[in-house]
């Protein structure tokens, strides 16, 4: 059996998302062990950047239509509305990763999602004792959504998403690993 080839062809309309497993062969180890991990990924870049301070950089917070593969990930309709939050993970002001949390706006209703600001989701999620993280999934196609932000012209290496479910609610979070990342902490460019 061969190892899947990732490729981010400019034609697809969506990235195209594999089970984290699968794409493993593609990736090198010290990889693996940003893309497939299951606890914090703030708690992480906290602790890799040392002794940087990590902030999050609000992008974009909205009521909006999500993308047709994000819909289709959370069992939604595409043409239904849903809460868009994307932000800029980032040590000493560098974005190392940019992410984007969609859920469906009927299952927000109190939750507290849209007071988060500049904190970090993850550091609400990672607080709820009944959540649950449904399987990773990779891409390295690159985030569309930061297409034209300023100061974001960086390269993207991977690309993760799985969707979590806590009280009724279901949250689609996509993290995207920059090139700023890889060089500060002296990772392989895949």
């Amino acid at each position: 059996m061969t190892a899947p080839v990732l490729s981010a062809p400019a034609f697809l309309p969506f990235p195209q998302w594999l089970p984290v497993a699968a794409a493993q062969p593609a990736m090198g180890a010290p990889w693996w062990q940003w893309v497939a991990s299951t606890d914090s990924l703030t708690a992480r870049l906290i602790a890799a950047g040392e002794p940087g301070a990590f902030r999050v950089r609000l992008l974009r917070q909205a009521i909006g239509l999500p993308q047709r593969d994000e819909a289709l990930a959370l069992g939604i309709a595409p043409r239904r509305y849903a809460w868009l939050r994307e932000v800029a993970l980032c040590i000493d002001d560098t974005p190392w990763v940019v992410a984007r949390s969609v859920a469906p706006l009927s299952q927000l209703q109190g939750k507290g999602l849209g007071k988060l600001g500049e904190r970090s989701l993850g550091s609400w999620l990672f607080q709820q004792p009944d959540l649950v993280r449904g399987p990773l999934q990779a891409t390295v196609h690159p985030p569309r959504f930061v297409e034209g932000q300023p100061g974001l012209a960086f390269a993207s290496v991977w690309g993760r998403r799985s969707v979590f479910q806590h009280a009724g609610l279901s949250l689609l979070v996509q993290e995207y690993f920059l090139s700023t990342m890889a060089d500060a902490l002296g990772l392989p460019s895949r």
